[in-house]
C-alpha cells in the first residue's frame, strides 16, 4: 500500500513538473522565434548586399524535461523546473549552419552587436576544438521577451558551424549513441583525424571562395 502511495506521489510530482514546464515553455519558444527572426533578416540583408546567403539553414530545439533533470543532477542542483530556469542556459537552442568558415564569425558578429542582445558566454570550439575533434562556435545570449506579465530576459544557446562541421558532429553523435562507452580508441582516433581533415577542407573552401570574390571584384 505504501508503495502504491509512493508511486502515486511520483506521478503527481511529475505531472506538476510537466504543468510548470508548459508554463515557462512559451517564453523559451518566443525567444527562439525572436532570434530566428533576427537571423533571417540578417541573412536576407546579406543576400541583398553580397548576392549570397551566409546561412545555409537553421534548426531549433527545446530541451526535454528528462534532459533538463539529467543536467541538473550533473550540476548537483535541485531537480525541478524553477531550478532549471535558474541554472540552465541551454533550455532553448538554435543551430545555425553556414556555408563558409568566415560566415560563422560574420553571423555571430552581426547578431551580437544588436543592442537588445546581451551576450552571456562565448565558447569558440573552432579555434580551440574539443578533445574529440568537435568544432563549433557556441554563444549564450539573452533576449527580451514581452509577455502579459511584462518583459522577461530569456537565455538562448546558439551553435554556429559550417556544413562540414555539422556533417561530422551529426555522424559522430550517431556513432557514439549506437555504442555508448564502447567506441574503441582506434575509432576515436579516426574520428579525430576526420575532424582535422574536415577543418582543412573548410579552410580550403574558404580560400577558394575568397579567390572567386577577388576575381569578381576585378571585373
Amino acid at each position: 500500500m505504501t508503495q502504491d502511495k509512493s508511486q502515486q506521489q511520483l506521478q503527481v510530482d511529475f505531472q506538476q513538473m510537466v504543468d510548470e514546464f508548459f508554463t515557462v515553455q512559451c517564453r523559451y519558444q518566443s525567444a527562439i522565434r525572436e532570434i530566428q527572426t533576427k537571423l533571417e533578416i540578417l541573412d536576407d540583408e546579406f543576400q541583398m548586399r553580397h548576392k549570397r546567403n551566409p546561412i545555409h539553414h537553421m534548426q531549433s530545439r527545446m530541451k526535454s524535461i528528462q534532459s533538463m533533470m539529467e543536467k541538473l543532477a550533473r550540476k548537483n542542483a535541485q531537480r525541478n523546473i524553477a531550478s532549471a530556469v535558474e541554472n540552465l542556459t541551454d533550455i532553448a537552442g538554435i543551430r545555425v549552419i553556414c556555408s563558409y568558415l568566415q560566415d560563422v564569425y560574420t553571423v555571430a558578429e552581426l547578431l551580437t552587436r544588436q543592442d537588445d542582445i546581451h551576450v552571456l558566454k562565448v565558447r569558440d570550439y573552432i579555434k580551440q576544438p574539443k578533445a574529440n575533434g568537435y568544432r563549433s562556435l557556441h554563444l549564450v545570449v539573452e533576449i527580451p521577451v514581452f509577455l502579459s506579465e511584462g518583459r522577461v530576459m530569456v537565455p538562448v544557446e546558439i551553435q554556429i558551424r559550417t556544413i562540414a562541421m555539422d556533417f561530422w558532429a551529426s555522424l559522430e553523435h550517431s556513432l557514439r549513441y549506437k555504442a555508448p562507452g564502447n567506441i574503441p580508441e582506434e575509432i576515436s582516433e579516426e574520428l579525430l583525424q576526420t575532424a582535422s581533415d574536415i577543418a582543412i577542407l573548410d579552410q580550403r573552401m574558404q580560400t577558394i571562395h575568397d579567390k572567386v570574390d577577388a576575381l569578381e571584384g576585378n571585373e
